[in-house]
């Protein structure tokens, strides 16, 4: 097989979208040969270019299949694997199965990268983007999490657990601010400088506060009940990785999964439901929780960190730290647009927050 190391590609506009470098594509077929089916097509249908990673949907004489490279470190990728096997064999969760090669392994190493096969799942298709599509997507990200309770990573795996690192996480939001504000500072010239100079204030004395709040919270106890208690967070779920199959939803992509509590997902997914929505709305996010609840209940000290998560400026930070990358590129027009939209979003969570406060006291 071709020793080659698998690296990052750059993808120019010559180029199709799901472009990979021919050395890959041959190591793709190198792989498929540690496996009992024959391939009658196969088809690229996600990249990571910048990372170097890919997903192949497979034709083969056994079904459909997906072939994917992951772009992770082989250790940190045996985690993940691990994880998926657990789910599907242990927990019986809609997850889609890993497929073993002749020799019984779970996967292949080729080009210094873990490469698997999974079955295809289908019919997939997402679920609808209104309130109702998002319980559905609440209510199995709440199955997902209870499912995944129990998980020991295999020995040989390099675990991946955010667990304790929350007050590291909020700190360096709040370091990052200043040098937004440097940056801003510095290409004072930009069109987004004055903008971004005018509103990182406000955004690090939420850090700072949320950062204060979660010091003082039941954080350090309920992360020291440990990663088997608490189990996976997904880390990039959304529309696209939670879907639906014939009579449930299916989990998908789980290359990312890492020990964490399990709201971290959670408020992910509603504050960027909420930013969808142009807008913050109360009888979203209380029947969004509701739906998550019903598969996996918030404790009220598991609620109190979700509200403080909630006050973190994830949006933007999320958005704006890609200033430190390119400066001139970003602090353009455009970003003045986004900050705006960022600015009037963040006015009308502050009062959501404020009426569901007391949802969750204990008699859920």
């Amino acid at each position: 097989m071709n020793n080659q190391v698998i690296i990052p590609w750059d993808v120019d506009e010559q180029q199709h979208e799901f472009f990979i470098p021919d050395y890959i594509h041959e190591m793709a077929l190198q792989v498929l040969k540690a496996y009992d089916f024959s391939v009658k097509n196969m088809e690229v249908v996600t990249t990571k270019p910048d990372k170097g990673g890919a997903i192949w949907k497979l034709e083969t004489n056994a079904g459909p299949k997906s072939l994917k490279l992951l772009h992770r470190r082989p250790s940190r990728s045996l985690f993940s694997l691990g994880a998926q096997k657990y789910l599907v064999e242990v927990q019986k969760a809609s997850v889609p199965p890993i497929i073993p090669t002749k020799t019984g392994e779970d996967y292949v190493v080729a080009g210094g990268k873990c490469w698997f096969v999974a079955q295809w799942i289908e019919p997939l298709f997402p679920v609808s983007k209104d309130l109702e599509g998002a319980k559905q997507l609440c209510a199995a990200l709440g199955k997902f999490h209870h499912l995944s309770k129990g998980y020991k990573a295999p020995a040989q795996a390099e675990v991946s657990s955010r667990l304790h690192k929350w007050p590291a996480n909020y700190q360096k939001i709040i370091e990052k601010m200043d040098w937004f504000r440097n940056i801003a500072a510095a290409y004072s010239e930009m069109p987004a400088s004055k903008p971004l100079l005018e509103v990182v204030g406000q955004f690090e004395t939420q850090a700072i506060q949320a950062s204060e709040r979660l010091n003082q919270s039941s954080y350090n106890r309920l992360a020291a009940q440990g990663p088997q208690y608490w189990g996976l967070v997904h880390q990039d779920y959304g529309w696209s990785n939670g879907q639906m199959g014939q009579n449930e939803m299916w989990i998908i992509d789980l290359d990312g999964v890492s020990y964490d509590l399990p709201i971290r997902d959670l408020r992910k997914l509603i504050t960027g439901s909420m930013a969808d929505l142009g807008g913050w709305d109360t009888n979203w996010v209380r029947e969004m929780l509701k739906a998550y609840h019903g598969e996996n209940p918030i404790s009220p000290e598991l609620y109190e960190l979700l509200l403080i998560d909630f006050s973190l400026p994830d949006q933007f930070y999320k958005n704006i730290k890609e200033v430190v990358y390119e400066p001139e590129l970003f602090l353009t027009e455009e970003t003045v647009a986004l900050i705006q939209t960022i600015v009037e979003v963040d006015k009308t969570k502050w009062p959501v927050l404020e009426e569901i406060k007391d949802d969750w006291k204990g008699e859920n």
